[in-house]
């Protein structure tokens, strides 16, 4: 049976990614067994062997042995390690961009001429299966929204500070040849940074939360005084996004009789703000400052322990890269990324300009003769 290598690749991957996430499911639940969300997590390690069952049967119709095709062991047991260390939900977005890179897959399988027409409509079902696992976890997910902001406004502080400082750090390495020197003039750069990076994003949130109180207590007065005002907008907005007649006298009539929806609709709608989206300035400036700290400690710490440089700064790189790493990690996770792809954008970002700065502090040394041994 005429057969191409590459459908027969992808089927191989779309069976053992089906068995890896019936295991991992399965795991998860076991470690939530006293919560409600256990057994949405077991009904979905169920469907997804049903899944594992409908590839196995193609592979068989096409002469592969399944039992020849083992889940990785490692990848079940790295979501084992993970799961105590970055929680459930940063978890769940772990699975979730899995199974955004396998429907991609399935949409592409579904055009095989491979595939007979009723195995297509169980490949319909299973993508079916694979969008509603999203819609499973938006309670659990909404949960976790405010820590996500969070940890993104973090992780983002603590890339700065690393980016930022090993840099210098490089710079300093290679103009000077005491380890001491460069952990000082790291560490002051460091703090100097850390309240720079603080309070910026201290004035940055205020202002875009003056503004958006403003809209909101513009449209709270409105709502009270001009209510027949705010639904004749809301009827021209709405009905420009291209819904029906019928569709927008429902919202409407709906909005009329409840001036809580109206507000709601009228700052969503016309001005694009969330109420979700209105940060605490004071925190936000918090978490960056000190984050930035955190990250700008990491590449100093071989300078502080006194070792050469010539020790000192491969390990300032490897303590950095693998800080880097874990940075692109969360905040791919949490903003939906490419895990990847944003991992080695971080790491050529990080470790070029380090790698270009200190190629300019060992020319500073050279051309002006700085050199404190």
């Amino acid at each position: 049976m005429n057969v191409s290598s590459d459908f027969i690749v992808k089927v191989k991957k779309a069976y053992r990614d089906e068995l890896e996430s019936a295991a991992i499911y399965s795991l998860i639940a076991s470690k939530l067994k006293d919560k409600p969300i256990s057994k949405k997590l077991l009904e979905i390690a169920r469907m997804e062997a049903e899944h594992a069952g409908f590839w196995a049967r193609i592979l068989r119709k096409y002469g592969v042995d399944p039992a020849k095709i083992k889940p990785s062991k490692t990848k079940v047991f790295i979501y084992e390690l993970l799961f105590p260390v970055i929680g459930f939900g940063l978890t769940l977005k772990l699975l979730e961009s899995g199974e955004s890179e396998a429907i991609k897959m399935y949409a592409d399988l579904l055009e095989s001429s491979e595939l007979s027409d009723e195995e297509k409509e169980w490949l319909k079902k299973i993508v079916a299966d694979e969008l509603m696992h999203e819609e499973s976890f938006i309670e659990e997910e909404s949960k976790i929204k405010e820590f996500l902001d969070h940890v993104r406004d973090a992780v983002l502080g603590m890339n700065d500070g690393l980016v930022e400082i090993l840099s210098v750090s490089a710079g300093l390495a290679g103009a000077y040849g005491n380890p001491l020197n460069v952990a000082l003039g790291g560490l002051i750069v460091g703090i100097a940074g850390s309240l720079s990076m603080g309070i910026g994003a201290y004035i940055s949130v205020k202002a875009q939360r003056e503004v958006r109180m403003s809209v909101l207590y513009r449209v709270i007065s409105a709502v009270k005084s001009i209510p027949d005002k705010l639904v004749e907008t809301l009827s021209k907005i709405i009905s420009s996004r291209g819904y029906s007649r019928d569709t927008v006298d429902k919202i409407l009539s709906d909005a009329s009789r409840n001036k809580e929806l109206l507000r709601k609709l009228v700052v969503e709608e016309k001005y694009g703000i969330k109420e979700v989206m209105i940060e605490n300035p004071a925190k936000s400036g918090l978490i960056t400052g000190l984050f930035y700290i955190v990250g700008a400690i990491i590449p100093l710490i071989p300078y502080f322990l006194g070792l050469p440089i010539i020790i000192s700064l491969p390990l300032s790189l490897l303590f950095a890269g693998l800080m880097l790493s874990m940075v692109g990690f969360i905040i791919a996770l949490s903003a939906g990324l490419n895990i990847k792809k944003k991992i080695i954008e971080l790491l050529i970002g990080g470790l070029g300009a380090a790698g270009l700065t200190y190629l300019i502090g060992l020319l500073a040394s050279i051309l002006l003769g700085i050199n404190v041994g």
